[in-house]
């Protein structure tokens, strides 16, 4: 199976950052798995806006390509080929106000493609067109929004569940989030703690092929 394990978290001490390491530890050395990494911060990632466009621009007319056009175009030729490829996509990634980091959404900039992962139906209906890729999600947030007064509030975890398992129809076979860490300080040690024990038990659920 081809893992592709995506780190969208560039604090050292972040606690996305530690899911990513203990996820990757405990999954790189099994022999039945392919895994590889994205980071999208070490990643040359240009955003996503006019420049794109323009180099699409020059490009269906033979213009000449600026640099912006070769990076940007090159960006996201690799991050397609590096979701392409995989067989499951874990992602880890935390929630900064209120949502998913502008790289992580640059990736999926990239990616979000008509006639790539999603198309649409004669009818004008959106047809997802990965159903056969898996996808986890490790997810970290300060704050306790699993709580019913907050759960309007999340637009990280949400938001990803509702591209990847709605918009591009793929399989999500696994979340773990760690919470509370930054409101309940008293107890962030026994958050942290409790949650990368769960993301080392999903790791080795990828492991061993139970996914």
């Amino acid at each position: 199976m081809n893992v592709l394990l995506v780190k969208a978290n560039n604090r050292p001490d972040g606690i996305s950052t530690k899911m990513y390491e203990t996820f990757l530890e405990n999954v790189q050395d099994a022999g039945a798995l392919n895994v590889q990494t994205y980071d999208v911060f070490e990643e040359d990632t240009p955003y996503f806006g006019q420049d794109f466009f323009d180099a699409l621009g020059r490009l269906a007319t033979d213009g000449e390509p600026t640099e912006m056009d070769r990076r940007v175009l090159a960006a996201k030729q690799k991050a397609k080929d590096a979701f392409s490829a995989a067989d499951l996509v874990v992602f880890a990634f935390p929630l900064w106000n209120l949502t998913i980091p502008a790289k992580l959404q640059t990736f999926i900039d990239y990616i979000a493609e008509a006639g790539y992962t999603f198309k649409y139906s004669p009818e004008g209906a959106l047809v997802p067109l990965m159903p056969e890729k898996k996808v986890i999600f490790l997810n970290a947030r300060g704050g306790v929004y699993s709580a019913p007064e907050m759960a309007g509030m999340d637009m990280a975890l949400t938001y990803m569940q509702n591209i990847f398992g709605g918009l591009y129809g793929m399989d999500i076979v696994d979340e773990v989030v760690i919470e509370g860490h930054n409101a309940n300080p008293d107890q962030a040690e026994e958050i942290i703690e409790a949650g990368l024990k769960e993301v080392a038990e999903a790791a080795s659920r990828v492991a061993y092929q139970k996914v």
